[in-house]
């Protein structure tokens, strides 16, 4: 498997492209940990305030994001996963996810499981900030760490135009 090979970003409402990612979510770290099963991961997807994004190495779904784009907490990636063979190429996911929240948001937040160490550096890098704890949120005994990262606040927030 090529895992330098482009890797492209497209919106997605596919069931079954759905489907294989809650498959992949089910059997991979955080969610085994947490104990979230197949069902569940697919319950993940589901809301009018969710876009779904593919990250894509020709047909091979090599990661995806889940952002809430609505309602009183837009800006939130909800959920950002990427594939063990592609988890050096995962930035352009969250690059790209950053992009469209500030499109509608200048506050950008991610939840992170305390016990994932690789993600927590990677979220901190990118400069994002802790703003709370959110202990036995999705299972008891594990902790959610609520990030942030900002260009202002929401008052008077108004989104750069793209480039023409």
């Amino acid at each position: 498997m090529d895992t330098h090979a482009t890797l492209t970003i497209t919106p997605t409402g596919d069931a079954a492209k759905i489907a294989d990612c809650a498959r992949m979510m089910a059997a991979s770290d955080p969610w085994v940990t947490l104990g979230l099963d197949y069902l569940q991961c697919l319950a993940a997807f589901e809301g009018p305030c969710r876009e779904i994004y593919l990250l894509e190495s020709g047909p091979q779904i090599a990661g995806f994001v889940i952002l809430q784009v609505c309602g009183s907490f837009k800006g939130y990636i909800q959920t950002l996963f990427v594939a063990a063979p592609f988890r050096g190429q995962g930035h352009q996911l969250l690059l790209f996810s950053e992009q469209r929240i500030l499109e509608i948001s200048p506050n950008i937040f991610i939840c992170v499981s305390s016990f994932n160490q690789e993600a927590i550096r990677l979220y901190y890098r990118f400069g994002f900030q802790l703003v709370g704890e959110l202990p036995d949120f999705v299972r008891k005994g594990c902790t959610e760490l609520l990030l942030r990262k900002t260009v202002g606040p929401m008052a008077g927030y108004r989104p750069a135009l793209p480039a023409q």
